[in-house]
């Protein structure tokens, strides 16, 4: 198993998320989580020098905490290291972080976190997170300083201005972060430019979604055949974790399997150091970019400059093209943060924005297939209610 140095530690490079674990046969429910085959997961895993696990507050109706908990309880404490979140990214009325990490503790069946993160900072959380009234980074900090955590973090969704203001206000607090990357969202969620970021901040990133919830396993007979003109025994998920080998400020990166034939082929591609060439490497940007179906904005911004509703129109355009690949909570997360009349429903077709764009881009028609598409995307609100109701449920 490769690894990286993190601080005093040595650390997997590939992580177990269990975000998505097995379930029981023919249920669909998140709750019916089958323990047998998570042990046989974690049993392999830890054989095979898998030694990051990370879970999360909401994960399977709030059950992934405890699952995972007695799973690795099987095993001597000092081998294996455990991460765990803080659910500030959900809508809520008030936020306790100590009550949810007492509850986490609990539920984990441990006396401290080797590593914790803010879950989530995005452009509506950013205000919960730095909110005084609440003291929720404050509070971890505490909890670091009294070795129940060891190491703090955050996780990230937001923008590349949302990222820049958080990492301002933290200061040398946040000892890494958690990014969804992976070589379609190296450009399509700028994640250069967040990678360029962190590693100028000499913050360490961790990676989510490396294989974009499977999708990026599950490429076409032609898009495959591009590839194995370099690699002709590597899988699509293997070139999708070796893009992520090349780049050296990534410590660590999370896969959340659903099986074991998923950790089997996870663990054989962490079991060499093989990062693709740079012809490699821009055969499978260059077969990301055939993958989108994009709208050719260069964010020039000139389309911002006479609108009358004052829209940040680039940024909407963006959203529209992830959303053409692939509709995600993240999209609606983002424009449910900002103020009615700041969304891409407040345009009012005036046309200035198309008739400035150098690109020619219909601007108007964008926006309305974006607020199509949002439409199509559940209330975050409202998952928000489903799960803290799951969650109680499943107290009980």
């Amino acid at each position: 198993m490769l690894t990286n140095d993190f601080q005093e530690l040595e650390l997997s490079r590939l992580g177990f998320g269990t975000m998505r674990l097995p379930l029981l046969p023919g249920q669909t429910d998140p709750a019916a989580i089958d323990e047998q085959q998570v042990d046989k997961m974690v049993d392999y895993a830890l054989a095979h020098g898998v030694n990051f696990f990370d879970t999360a507050h909401p994960y399977h109706a709030g059950l992934s905490e405890r699952v995972v908990g007695r799973s690795l309880a099987r095993y001597p404490r000092e081998s294996w290291y455990l991460a765990d979140k803080y659910p500030g990214h959900q809508i809520a009325s008030t936020y306790d972080p100590a009550a949810i990490f007492e509850e986490q503790l609990t539920k984990c069946g441990v006396e401290y976190f080797d590593f914790y993160l803010l879950h989530n900072v995005y452009e509506n959380s950013i205000q919960v997170y730095m909110d005084p009234q609440w003291g929720i980074v404050d509070y971890f900090v505490e909890q670091k300083r009294l070795g129940r955590i060891k190491h703090l973090g955050f996780s990230c969704h937001g923008g590349l201005n949302t990222l820049s203001t958080f990492l301002d206000y933290c200061g040398n607090k946040m000892e890494f972060c958690q990014l969804q990357l992976n070589y379609l969202d190296w450009t399509l969620q700028q994640g250069k430019e967040k990678y360029d970021l962190l590693t100028g901040r000499g913050v360490p990133v961790w990676v989510m979604e490396p294989i974009r919830g499977g999708r990026l396993a599950a490429l076409s007979e032609e898009q495959m055949k591009v590839l194995r003109r370099f690699r002709p025994e590597d899988s699509a998920a293997a070139w999708a974790l070796r893009f992520l080998q090349g780049l050296p400020n990534v410590k660590m990166i999370l896969s959340g399997m659903s099986s074991l034939e998923q950790m089997e082929q996870n663990v054989k591609t962490f079991s060499t150091d093989s990062p693709l060439t740079p012809e490699e490497r821009d055969a499978l940007l260059s077969l990301a970019e055939s993958m989108k179906d994009s709208i050719p904005c260069t964010a020039c911004r000139y389309c911002c400059d006479g609108c009358p509703m004052g829209l940040d129109i680039p940024t909407m355009i963006s959203a529209c093209n992830e959303a053409r690949f692939a509709l995600s909570s993240n999209i609606r997360m983002r424009f449910d943060a900002l103020p009615e009349d700041k969304r891409p429903a407040a345009c009012i077709d005036c046309g200035k924005c198309a008739r400035t764009c150098p690109q020619g881009i219909d601007v108007p028609s964008v926006l309305k297939e974006l607020v199509q598409a949002i439409e199509k995307i559940p209330d975050w609100a409202q998952v928000c209610k489903d799960r803290e109701r799951e969650a109680r449920r499943n107290r009980m």
